[in-house]
């Protein structure tokens, strides 16, 4: 029976000492701590004389023949009392019945995380402890003194966390079925370690993306290159995408990574959809000079037979250095004059001259301007693509830091 049975309720006072946060799972969306957990009320029953007025200390087999408050921790799901080498309980009783019962505990309790930033986020977790079987008008539960019922060890410490404060609450819980109850609350907030994620996450996607760019400066021809570089970059986000989600739950709603990720993979995406464009465009484009070269040979151009094989040259409109050291001998004026000599062989070139090109002058050529193999989507995207990241980096970082 409990002390003043049918009277006032009892003041059972609570401190708290913890002695080590274990972990913090957002899989499960708990956490695991050890703590000293010690119980103050008075309890006539026990008081005896005592000329020295020193109290007596028990150990757990006392326990059980006396009154002692049924404290539970709500939404707990595993706790015990260590055991190791005996249980580890104390009671302690003083003469005038005062009672001091500690007992050293390892609790995991729910704790409701929100991701909606992560991992640029904060958790607030909660350890609530409350009579199971006494409602507020038999046990009076409340902290023996006020904030400082709570204390901590100075050495806790967790890999991802930083612990920014401890501190205690009280308030009635109320059930429909058995009334109101007198509830405590130590309270804790956690502020995640980013870096952790910057060499993680942030950095490897970033360079994926970095990556994807390169393509945009490979000849667009090199179809083999650029279309293993996309690929590639696309299989690397999705890996990176899907061990980031590995190791969360499965909420219904987006996270400040996922953001991160998802558009960065977007980016690695347009990458690849861009040179899909550059080379349907370059093919038709090409598919046409075909047929207009075709249609001006048949028209303008004498025959070619009995061509020799050193001063027959075929271009498409692209030159190489190879082409143009060839083509170093000839002028217009030399060109006239052999075509006046030598009616029997015909050149069947055609030449883009430009007599007031200064850039053309290396290696004795005059007046050919050397056609890059380079689309102009390829040049707009090299500064489109990485102008749009680097914004959207800034407000990303802006708006979660």
């Amino acid at each position: 029976m409990r002390p003043a049975f049918a009277g006032p309720a009892v003041p059972v006072g609570v401190d708290v000492q913890v002695e080590s946060l274990d972990s913090i799972s957002e899989v499960d969306m708990d956490f695991t701590m050890t703590l000293y957990l010690r119980h103050y009320w008075k309890d006539e029953r026990l008081a005896f004389p005592s000329s020295t007025n020193k109290s007596m200390t028990f150990d757990g087999r006392l326990v059980k023949k006396i009154w002692v408050p049924d404290v539970f921790f709500v939404h707990s799901k595993r706790s015990f009392i260590h055991d190791t080498t005996t249980d580890n309980i104390m009671l302690r009783v003083f003469p005038d019945g005062h009672v001091l019962y500690s007992l050293r505990v390892t609790v995991t309790a729910a704790c409701n995380m929100d991701f909606s930033r992560f991992p640029l986020d904060s958790q607030t977790c909660t350890l609530e402890l409350e009579s199971y079987a006494y409602t507020d008008e038999d046990l009076m539960l409340y902290w023996k003194s006020g904030d400082e019922s709570l204390s901590t060890d100075d050495r806790i410490s967790l890999s991802q966390f930083l612990i920014q404060k401890f501190h205690t609450t009280s308030r009635l819980a109320f059930y429909s079925s058995t009334g109101w109850y007198n509830r405590l609350y130590i309270n804790f907030t956690l502020r995640r370690h980013i870096f952790f994620f910057l060499l993680q996450t942030y950095f490897p996607a970033t360079l994926m993306v970095m990556l994807s760019w390169v393509s945009f400066w490979i000849d667009r021809r090199a179809v083999p290159a650029r279309v293993s570089l996309g690929i590639t970059t696309v299989l690397t986000m999705s890996t990176i995408i899907t061990g980031v989600n590995a190791s969360m739950p499965r909420v219904s709603y987006i996270k400040a990574v996922d953001i991160y990720l998802w558009v960065s993979f977007v980016f690695v995406f347009l990458s690849v959809l861009e040179y899909a464009a550059v080379n349907y465009l370059t093919t038709v484009r090409d598919g046409k000079d075909r047929k207009l070269r075709e249609k001006v040979t048949e028209q303008n151009l004498p025959c070619t037979c009995g061509m020799s094989h050193t001063r027959t040259m075929m271009l498409d409109g692209t030159y190489s250095e190879a082409d143009t050291n060839s083509l170093a001998g000839y002028t217009r004026a030399s060109m006239m004059a052999e075509d006046a000599s030598e009616k029997q062989e015909r050149m069947v070139v055609h030449l883009s001259l430009d007599n007031e090109s200064t850039g053309t002058k290396k290696k004795g050529i005059r007046g050919f301007r050397i056609i890059q193999n380079t689309h102009a989507i390829d040049t707009y995207s090299r500064m489109i693509f990485p102008g749009a990241y680097i914004l959207f980096n800034l407000i990303y970082w802006c708006v979660y830091c």
